[in-house]
């Protein structure tokens, strides 16, 4: 039992403050049944954005980013909104040669999230996938990239 009252008092505000201001605005990805929508199961992967208290303002969207025969691609996705609101699906819209992650990014009351999901030839790798309280840099991109092709390389 605490019974200093400055330190009982130090110990409530501080778990006050913890439940006031959660984690923020981010991403949870998963595969497509995730989404619980019939149309969106051939999707290449599904998301839910996290944090944002009215996810009908979100602004959400995303970029594929590959390496094919030694050229950078860039591809704009289309992010599809689910009939859950703040679950979006994204279609694979780029080819399957080479090499490729999505960049996705996201603001949402003043707060921003990103993503890096890296593909593999048997769809996102989760493990591999990097989150982020921003958009991700060109270099996050780059070596996301980079590490992909170095583990398909070492395969």
């Amino acid at each position: 039992m605490l019974r200093c009252p400055t330190l009982r008092l130090g110990i409530v505000a501080f778990a006050l403050a913890a439940v006031a201001h959660p984690a923020g605005f981010t991403f949870t990805i998963g595969n497509a049944v995730a989404s619980q929508d019939f149309h969106f199961k051939t999707a290449a992967f599904v998301f839910r954005t996290e944090g944002c208290a009215d996810p009908a303002k979100a602004q959400i969207s995303g970029t594929a980013e590959g390496n094919v025969n030694g050229a950078r691609r860039s591809v704009v996705l289309k992010v599809m909104s689910t009939s859950k609101p703040g679950v979006y699906a994204v279609g694979q819209n780029w080819p399957p040669q080479g090499h490729w992650v999505v960049s996705l990014r996201g603001t949402c009351a003043g707060e921003s999230a990103g993503a890096i999901v890296p593909f593999g030839p048997k769809g996102f790798i989760r493990e591999s996938s990097k989150f982020f309280p921003r958009p991700a840099t060109d270099a996050e991109i780059d070596a996301s990239l980079k590490a992909l092709a170095q583990e398909g390389n070492d395969k």
